[in-house]
């Protein structure tokens, strides 16, 4: 389909209201990559997953996609034997806690229930709870490991704070005794990671340890004692300790989902697509729009249409036949009388339907398939407004002419104006005999 066709029409404003329906960031990128497409048969699928979509929202509620992110570079990592992060690790299990809620979310309730075309993308989901219940129980946060991860960091970390209470509690009794004196403040304070207390400038030689900072002042020397240097230094040992304990358990963790690098592929690309899926399906929700019945006959009947772009509340709808009886259709009247809306209709509800979106009309409306949609509605054109110049119809409407076949839908905006109004229907009417004779379905609406 020409791009020239999918701005003039605004086809990119519904692909803009259809990328909003979606949770996912992998599932808004399908939403803005959709173009009509040209198989009938791929068309009719399309159609018919959206209406299943629509069915399970009327029928279950709405569901969330949220937590489907793209984790192609994690996937890549793990089969290569890397090292996933906390966060790369946490957002594999957040994707499959969605996983899980999603397949929980597509079970019938009953085993004899009739199925539908979305069953097979449910069914293929993947929740692998084992894995996502492992890593929720070792990682609490980014941030943080649990302490039961494993035995080893447990007991590192018991370690760990019996090593700070001896700390804690030699510096105290050192505070409140006879170093109370030498002290700017009774407080214990950390320095380069080890535990220092503040000492007055005048009595830095009086405290036997190790001189690690000094205030911006210089009145006060951060000293670490003699007698906390070997705690000190044990707690430093048992950081590292932790740290490579951390690593070993990332390493666990991500070699247990290496195994499965084929399921969370494929669980994200299922993902995305049903994310996809349903937000066509909250979109025709939105819209009241229903599934287009299509043909391979280019026939077009269009019951209660209303222009997807304008206030429901304010859009006039609007009945529409063309190819079965006669495969040109001249539409007249006022100005502002909705003739442009009309066109705009007709086109937008082709694009919209080769896309896989329901239309906003009344059920049994019919589409047929069009290789190419042409549309000569003027620069720049808006749906309140319609202003083209004779030079820029001409162009348009030149480029139609060369290009156009019987599988091709033309539609022209104010044929012939712009110019002397004799002249400019007598061309109006030898460029609509020439489609007619070649058997394109065409619309046109007059000055």
């Amino acid at each position: 389909m020409n791009q020239k066709v999918l701005k003039t029409l605004e086809y990119d404003k519904i692909i803009q209201m259809l990328t909003e329906k979606a949770d996912s960031e992998p599932g808004k990128a399908l939403c803005r990559e959709l173009a009509p497409s040209v198989d009938l048969a791929q068309i009719r699928q399309n159609q018919l997953e959206t209406k299943d979509a629509l069915g399970r929202l009327f029928q279950f509620g709405s569901t969330s996609f949220g937590n489907n992110r793209d984790l192609n570079f994690s996937i890549k990592s793990l089969e290569i034997g890397s090292t996933l992060s906390t966060i790369e690790l946490l957002k594999i299990a957040s994707m499959l806690d969605n996983v899980n809620r999603i397949k929980t979310y597509g079970r019938k309730e009953r085993e004899d229930a009739p199925k539908d075309s979305l069953d097979d993308y449910f069914e293929q989901l993947t929740p692998l709870t084992r894995l996502a219940e492992e890593i929720n129980r070792c990682i609490l946060s980014e941030e943080e490991i649990a302490d039961d991860a494993s035995p080893r960091l447990k007991s590192i970390r018991r370690a760990k704070l019996s090593a700070n209470e001896k700390i804690h509690s030699q510096l105290t009794s050192m505070l409140n005794g006879s170093y109370r004196t030498y002290l700017q403040d009774a407080v214990i304070t950390m320095r380069n990671n080890r535990y220092c207390i503040p000492v007055k400038a005048e009595y830095k030689g009086q405290v036997n340890g190790m001189i690690h900072d000094q205030s911006s002042t210089g009145s006060t020397f951060f000293i670490e004692p003699a007698a906390v240097v070997s705690l000190n230094n044990q707690l430093k040992e048992l950081e590292l300790q932790e740290q490579e304990e951390i690593e070993v358990i990332l390493a666990s963790l991500s070699a247990q989902a290496g195994e499965y690098t084929q399921e969370l592929s494929a669980n994200q690309k299922i993902m995305t697509l049903l994310d996809f899926i349903f937000a066509k399906a909250k979109l025709a929700m939105e819209q009241n729009a229903t599934e287009p019945l299509f043909n391979r006959k280019r026939y077009i009947n269009i019951r209660k249409g209303r222009h997807p772009l304008i206030d429901k509340k304010k859009v006039v709808p609007i009945d529409i036949h063309l190819g079965r009886d006669f495969d040109l259709l001249i539409v007249t009247g006022p100005n502002t009388g909705g003739k442009t809306v009309s066109l705009k209709t007709v086109g937008l509800f082709i694009l919209m339907g080769q896309s896989g979106l329901h239309i906003p009309a009344m059920d049994r409306s019919e589409l047929s398939v069009f290789t190419e949609v042409y549309a000569d509605i003027g620069d720049e054109q808006s749906i309140e407004q319609s202003l083209s110049t004779f030079s820029s119809h001409m162009t348009g409407i030149v480029h139609i002419l060369e290009h156009a076949d019987e599988n091709s839908l033309c539609l022209f905006d104010e044929l012939g104006a712009g110019t002397d109004p004799t002249e400019g229907a007598a061309l109006a009417i030898a460029i609509l005999n020439h489609l007619h004779c070649r058997g394109i379905r065409t619309m046109a609406t007059t000055h």
